[in-house]
């Protein structure tokens, strides 16, 4: 079991910059990628960006050259901590973001959740 606290949320106007937070705690060592997800109203929840434990990362094209994800392994606290840093926000970043981790055990994924922080750009 994964248990994720996100934080960093928040309102922001068009051009801003927020940062975002995700540690992880519980068994983590298991942990492959984590990354960041959003659902803004009426609309599907979309990948942002992920890395995996070996540093690879992937980013949605909306948000290619604005957006940074990096993480922290801190294997001997037990604590991975995933960030997400968004500059240049536009009005479209508004949503609700989760911080999701996966794990593979066995051959199987399993996905944690946390339990979304709200970005709201004005314009």
């Amino acid at each position: 079991q994964v248990q994720l606290v996100e934080s960093g949320g928040g309102l922001v106007q068009a051009g801003g910059s927020l940062r975002l937070s995700c540690a992880a705690s519980g068994s983590i060592l298991r942990l492959n990628h984590m990354g960041w997800y959003r659902q803004a109203p009426g609309k599907q929840r979309e990948l942002v960006a992920v890395i995996t434990s070996g540093g690879a990362i992937n980013y949605a094209e909306s948000v290619k050259g604005r957006f940074t994800i990096s993480r922290d392994n801190a294997r001997d606290t037990a604590k991975n901590t995933v960030y997400l840093q968004m500059n240049s926000l536009k009005s479209e970043d508004t949503a609700v973001y989760y911080c999701n981790a996966v794990e593979v055990v066995a051959g199987i994924r399993h996905d944690s959740w946390g339990q979304g922080t709200q970005v709201t750009v004005s314009s």
